[in-house]
């Protein structure tokens, strides 16, 4: 859904940088109208800062060329609403471009559309739907995270309210304006339940085309930020806000359909298509070395605990929560592949790149997985693991040769120059001091 330029006082004009952040500029509303005439000017290296906003120290982008601007064009889904703002404004999504219109490998976006063209090639289309937490907190604590209070009261969520109907009601007029506001900006959001950590929710993404279903994820993101700020809160999409509570996770849902209409995963019976093994076993193969996108920052290892609801491990199996990989049940038309293993901190752009590349390699190749896994992942013994730390999975993806088909080699070099700035940045902080300031960030 787009509004109207000249109802409008203000545009944001912004890209979303390797971190999954918005970066970009506010206009008066009479100048967006230049983006018509040939696009917006921005820094390349505007979408490779760390997580903090700084430049990449060594980055090439910088001072090796000069920091030379790209151009920025409306990716189509706006101008867009902001309804959590006071003043009437509108986004205008870009991706971004070199001088001469050849397209910007360090564009996470732009890395979607690669892997998508190249399932468009073979005559594959792709339906994504995304599941993503987040927790609500109180806007006054700068430190620390904790629970908001009640509104009308004053207690505090204190425990687990795994869909608790007095949980979402509580926040009633946020959860309403949220709904509202989204249909305004064109996303859809299915369910929204109460979840087991403090002050936690999850949202249910309408599926569809896997590129507007990213597109949505993003937008989500800066919604609930902004809503969240207009009721007196503050959400948070940290990995693991609270030591010992259950983390924020995001999980994809995808299905690949051929010319027809047809999903290549459903062969009429509860299996599956030798298609979709292949593209499960493509996905593990990638799946250790991936870490760091599934993974991005240095609170989000926390979230990977045994019997948390996060896997550790690269396995598959059907109707099983506690594996990487799982295949719901269900009528086999709608077969499909849950990939469980992105915390909500993570850039959706970069995770459905990978995930859906990782699964093309193996279509490709024919690749077969292991049997499927029943019963608990986190007591199997022998099962490749994922990187067990921030700059373990820096150092594995930096050499990883599976992902070389898969995500742009600008942009591959770009976010670990990030990872290993945003490394050496937090090695001098407490635990406590990285979530503080990821907080907000995230």
């Amino acid at each position: 859904m787009s509004v109207v330029l000249s109802s409008l006082e203000t545009v944001r004009v912004a890209a979303v940088d390797l971190n999954g952040q918005w970066r970009g500029k506010r206009l008066p509303a009479a100048a967006a109208a230049k983006l018509e005439a040939g696009g917006f000017r921005m820094p390349l290296s505007a979408l490779n800062v760390d997580i903090f906003g700084a430049d990449i120290e060594d980055s090439p982008l910088v001072f090796e060329t000069g920091d030379q601007d790209g151009v920025g064009h409306p990716t189509g889904r706006g101008p867009l609403p902001m309804p959590w703002l006071a003043t009437p404004s509108a986004l205008v999504p870009v991706t971004m471009q070199r001088d001469g219109g050849a397209a910007y490998g360090g564009d996470p976006r732009y890395a979607l559309e690669a892997v998508l063209a190249r399932f468009a090639e073979r005559g594959f289309s792709v339906t994504l739907g995304i599941e993503v937490e987040f927790m609500l907190v109180d806007a006054r604590e700068v430190e620390a995270p904790r629970p908001p209070l009640l509104p009308g009261t004053a207690r505090r969520p204190v425990g687990p309210a795994i869909l608790s109907i007095q949980e979402i009601d509580a926040f009633d007029a946020f959860f309403t304006d949220l709904y509202r506001a989204a249909g305004e900006m064109g996303v859809g959001i299915g369910a929204a339940i109460s979840e087991a950590g403090l002050g936690q929710f999850e949202l249910t993404l309408a599926h569809g085309p896997a590129l507007r279903a990213a597109d949505d994820a993003a937008l989500t993101r800066l919604l609930v930020h902004g809503l969240a700020r207009r009721h007196g809160l503050a959400a948070t999409f940290m990995a693991k806000p609270y030591a010992e509570q259950s983390g924020n996770g995001l999980h994809l849902h995808f299905s690949v359909t051929d010319e027809t209409g047809a999903n290549v995963f459903d062969d009429g019976g509860p299996a599956g298509s030798d298609v979709l093994r292949h593209a499960i076993a493509g996905c593990l193969a990638a799946m250790p070395a991936s870490t760091l996108v599934f993974a991005p920052h240095a609170n989000s290892y926390a979230r990977f605990t045994e019997g948390a609801h996060a896997p550790t491990c690269a396995a598959w199996g059907y109707e099983n929560r506690t594996v990487a990989l799982r295949v719901p049940g269900g009528a086999p038309a709608a077969r499909r592949i849950e990939h469980r293993v992105a915390g909500a901190d993570t850039n959706p752009y970069l995770v459905a790149a990978t995930v859906l590349g990782a699964a093309l390699a193996g279509i490709e190749d024919g690749a077969e997985p292991p049997p499927p896994l029943d019963g608990n992942a986190y007591a199997a013994e022998g099962l490749p693991e994922l990187a067990p730390s921030w700059k373990a999975a820096i150092d594995a993806f930096a050499g990883a040769k599976v992902l070389e088909a898969i995500l742009p080699a600008r942009l591959r070099e770009n976010l670990v120059l990030t990872k290993r700035q945003e490394l050496r940045k937090c090695a001098s902080l407490s635990p406590e001091a990285i979530v503080a300031a990821l907080l907000e960030a995230v």
